[in-house]
């Protein structure tokens, strides 16, 4: 448990004939609207620029402002979605009159946001003034509405209108989002999505009502985000905040089908105390100082360039020498200096007139970004150019330019995947050096192996390209499920053969050097008592049996909900089977939309509400009841401060029934916790011994961290102590230890034997590892490069055998559904696959179903020119389906999988493809002869 260490009413529109509440597009009106307006504009912008008014003639003038009334009404719903009026109010004070932004702004107060749009609209094409609407404009700037004025400037909301499906999924997330999120946490990472005004009122509404109605005002803000990038921005602040909602807010295309996978026991919970290291961008002092180590003329002078220690160089010197390397270190010895110094050597060897180009792939996005950080501050100096790309800033980037233009390139690797297999990036012999971070995560379908397949294709193929080297960086390369030497040996192996590596590099003749900068801590096991009863899990446990059964009352057909029997409370195997039942709701559909939100809604709240019991379960067995009751009073106060439903205040109810109970338990000093006493006993002891020790608690969720600083806060004996909180990839000092000071000690504390026996048999295995890798390391090189080619030909035969086998296509026919209206759009028979991966309807009766709008990016690739995109053409839905393009000489529309629900005819039973190969339908080829009968 211790690890001890030394040191967030128009009557002019009636010429229209457009129902007041029809989407334009639902006409083709935005298409309809743009071409018109680009003509005239054209015309009116030659002499003025953007001047809207200005020196344009009487008639001119009039004309364009009744067309920006039509349009602007037209496009009203995007507007009142979007726009909070009070955040522009103050730059419309030369047209607005004193009660009228009095009565809009009390509208929001009264009403809501959306109503007071609806009449700050009403009040602006009331306007006769000259030049309010350029003034509405100017006001959209000021206030940051950048994304919304783009769209009214070019009367093109596509951008806006593709946000849709996540304002749906944030919607039906939004349970979840208020008890998991902490809006201040993350606010500072996503202020650029939002309004400045914004960012204040969910400061304020957190000051005054608390986190949980501080989120509820952060969903509804995002919700109006017109920023084209903030879910991909609100991913990477909560994947860097370490948050369990990153795990529900899935933005990658195709990742709402993903599932969770409920982990068994042997894969969880080594300890009952977690005792672990994380793998983290080992940049020591690199960020104080990120001089090149060797001197040059674009080193600043003030700078002391960093020296490679011993060890260091060792570890590099087989990379050095081109060899490709799987270079095996512990955390904390600086592998991505070591990376550093790989890759400058990589780029300086080449002579004149020739260069190198490195990429880098980091898993995580945190780690992306701190990668990303060190490389370019390193390699910029020396005059190279640096840049990365991950799914968060991959839109609207294109990949063949970035490596075209740039020296390194990080990456995660899921992007370079992408670019290999739609042919961006036309083989990896652009590369001459690739490496990989945390490589042994190269196996079955990560994307490291995804890539890898690719280079020993072309290594074992015919192709005479040349192929880039190859470096892996891992604290441990594994063993995977070995028994003995021999099995692990052969692991070790075929680790070498997926990324083609000759060496296994180790410290081995600077081990001191090694040992006095990462010391590895003695392990002490203590098997300590339970509680010989525990109330107040039984009291927990109770509550927690009625809430699942009101969330199997709701509905019992989702597979999730259905396997509730049977689960353990208080363990991170239930917080599994949460996040299942979660990533199922994301998925789930009702022909009824409003009983299908009523359900999801309803899920997510008795989820979360299971969830805190949970965690407060975790917080008892490991601290003190008090504290676990605490959490617990917090969150439903929060709960009573926030939106407070139905479900909420019946869930409310129960708890507060129990309560009193639940005090006398908890404040009982029978049901002390013996772990805390024996914990209280070992610090005493250690910093008896050694007054300037230093400890860091290793614990499951950010609540026990917060219970465990409490006690010792509270608790007299340890007054000396002065404790803080370190958190998931939180920047440390790298003068604090963390655990790996010479003459560190490690306690595992736990009740369970069991524990303690898989923790030395961890210990085992690791010594297996070490012994693996030394006798490896002395084979004869040929005979090593040998057993890695037996390897790489038998695993490609493999390979290449499993992926001639074709699913048995169903021949049945299908009905496509729009997936955002689920109106009908074309049967599985209408389609046809050109040129074997794009897929056309054809056929008049889909032209019925669709309104298309000039592409803003035509553009011609072979045989295609592509001409508009398709959208769907029901009221209200403009759901984005795909291009229209002219194929030779045929004009057709070309749809994506990810934009229809796929419904069986029979049974009305639906799915969702992400991708067109993972539809297994009766695919027919296009024939231009059907199309000219």
């Amino acid at each position: 448990m211790p690890q001890q260490a030394a040191s967030c009413s128009f009557d002019f529109l009636s010429a229209l004939e457009v129902p007041k509440r029809l989407h334009p597009s639902a006409l083709g009106l935005s298409s309809l609207v743009r071409r018109s307006v680009s003509a005239r504009r054209h015309q009116a912008f030659k002499r003025v620029g953007r001047g809207r008014s200005r020196d344009l003639t009487g008639s001119q003038a009039a004309s364009m402002s009744a067309e920006d009334r039509r349009n602007l009404h037209a496009f009203r719903d995007y507007v009142t979605k979007t726009l909070d009026p009070t955040c522009i109010l103050s730059y419309m004070a030369p047209w607005f009159k004193d009660d009228e932004v009095q009565h809009i702004q009390a509208e929001k107060n009264n009403k809501g946001t959306m109503e007071a749009a609806s009449l700050f609209l009403k009040f602006l094409l009331e306007l006769q003034e000259e030049g309010w609407f350029r003034g509405f404009l100017d006001a959209l700037v000021h206030a940051g509405y950048s994304g919304l004025h783009e769209a009214i400037e070019t009367w093109d909301f596509q951008k806006i209108e593709s946000l849709e499906e996540y304002r749906i999924l944030l919607k039906r997330l939004q349970p979840e989002f208020k008890t998991t999120v902490n809006p201040k946490d993350i606010l500072p990472k996503i202020s650029e999505c939002l309004i400045s005004q914004e960012c204040e009122e969910i400061i304020q509404v957190c000051s005054n009502k608390g986190l949980m109605a501080g989120a509820e005002k952060m969903v509804e803000c995002l919700l109006r985000s017109d920023k084209e990038n903030w879910p991909k921005t609100l991913k990477l602040a909560l994947e860097m905040d370490e948050n369990k909602f990153s795990q529900l807010w899935m933005v990658d295309k195709g990742a709402k089908n993903a599932e969770s996978k409920v982990l068994e026991d042997d894969e969880i919970e080594t300890s009952d105390i977690q005792i672990f290291y994380k793998e983290e961008p080992e940049c020591q002092n690199l960020s104080q100082n990120l001089s090149p180590p060797s001197g040059t003329q674009h080193s600043s002078p003030t700078c002391t360039p960093l020296k490679p220690r011993n060890y260091q160089l060792e570890l590099a010197l087989p990379a050095k020498e081109g060899k490709n390397t799987i270079i095996c270190a512990p955390t904390g010895c600086g592998k991505t200096f070591i990376s550093l110094l790989i890759c400058e050597h990589h780029l300086k060897k080449f002579p004149q007139g020739q260069k190198g180009k490195v990429v880098f792939f980091a898993i995580q996005l945190p780690v992306f970004e701190q990668q990303k950080s060190v490389f370019s501050k390193y390699f910029e100096k020396l005059g190279y150019k640096v840049a990365g790309v991950s799914g968060v800033t991959s839109e609207n980037i294109l990949m063949e330019q970035i490596v075209e233009n740039n020296d390194i390139i990080i990456l995660t690797p899921q992007i370079l995947v992408n670019n290999l297999r739609n042919g961006t990036i036309p083989s990896l012999s652009v590369f001459t050096l690739m490496i990989f971070d945390e490589c042994h995560n190269t196996g079955k379908h990560h994307p490291y192996n995804m890539i890898m397949f690719n280079y020993l294709d072309q290594k074992l193929g015919d192709s005479s390209d040349p192929l880039p080297q190859v470096i892996g960086l891992t604290a441990s390369v594994g063993i995977g499920d070995a028994k003995n030497t021999m099995e692990a040996m052969e692991y070790i192996c075929k680790l070498c053969a997926s990324l083609d590596t000759s060496v296994i590099a180790t410290v081995k003749d600077n081990l001191e050097e090694l040992e006095e900068i990462v010391y590895k801590p003695q392990k002490f096991f203590r098997k300590v008592e339970s509680r010989t009863t525990d109330r107040f899990k039984c009291i927990i446990s109770q509550l927690m049996r009625e809430t699942e059964s009101l969330a199997k009352n709701i509905f019992d057909e989702l597979e999730s909900v259905s396997q509730i029997q049977n689960r353990n409370f208080g363990t991170q195997k239930y917080e599994q089977w949460i996040v299942s039942v979660q990533k199922a709701c994301m998925v789930f559909q009702l022909p009824d939309k409003d009983e299908e939100s009523r359900i999801c809604k309803a899920l997510y709240l008795y989820t979360s509400h299971l969830r805190k019991y949970n965690d407060a379960l975790i917080i008892s067995e490991h601290a003190r009841m008090k504290d676990a009751l605490d959490y617990l009073k917090d969150f439903f106060t929060d709960v009573r401060a926030a939106g407070f439903d139905e479900i909420e205040q019946h869930l409310t109810q129960r708890f507060e029934e129990k309560l009193k109970e639940l005090e006398s338990v908890s404040m009982d000093p029978s049901n002390e916790n013996p772990k805390l006493q024996d914990l209280s006993f070992i610090l005493q002891e250690e910093y008896h011994l050694n007054p300037e020790s230093r400890t860091i608690l290793f614990v499951k969720t950010r609540a026990l961290v917060d219970a465990l600083k409490k006690w010792i806060e509270e608790n007299s004996e340890l007054s000396f102590l002065k404790p803080g909180i370190l958190t998931g990839r939180g920047k440390t000092n790298h003068n604090t230890g963390r655990g790996r000071a010479r003459g560190s000690k490690c306690f595992l504390l736990t009740s369970n034997a069991d524990v303690i026996e898989k923790e030395k048999i961890n210990i085992y295995k690791e010594n297996m590892m070490n012994d693996s890798i030394l006798r490896l390391q002395t084979w004869d090189k040929a005979v090593f490069k040998e057993k890695v080619l037996q390897i790489q030909i038998q695993e490609k035969l493999i390979r290449d055998s499993q992926g001639k086998v074709e699913p048995v296509p169903d021949k049945e026919n299908k009905k496509l559904l729009c997936r955002k209206c689920k109106g009908f759009a074309c049967y599985t028979a209408d389609i046809r696959v050109v040129e074997d991966c794009h897929y056309a309807v054809v056929g008049d009766a889909f032209k019925k179903c669709y309104v298309s709008k000039l592409h803003p990016k035509p553009k011609t690739f072979g045989h295609f020119e592509k001409r508009a995109k398709i959208f769907c053409a029901r009221q209200n839905c403009s759901h984005d389906w795909g291009i229209h393009v002219k194929y030779k000489t045929f004009e057709i529309p070309v749809i994506k999988i990810e934009s229809f629900v796929v419904e069986d005819i029979t049974t009305g039973a639906q799915k969702l493809y992400a991708k067109w190969k993972d539809f297994p339908f009766e695919k027919r080829s296009f024939d231009p002869t059907e199309m000219s009968e």
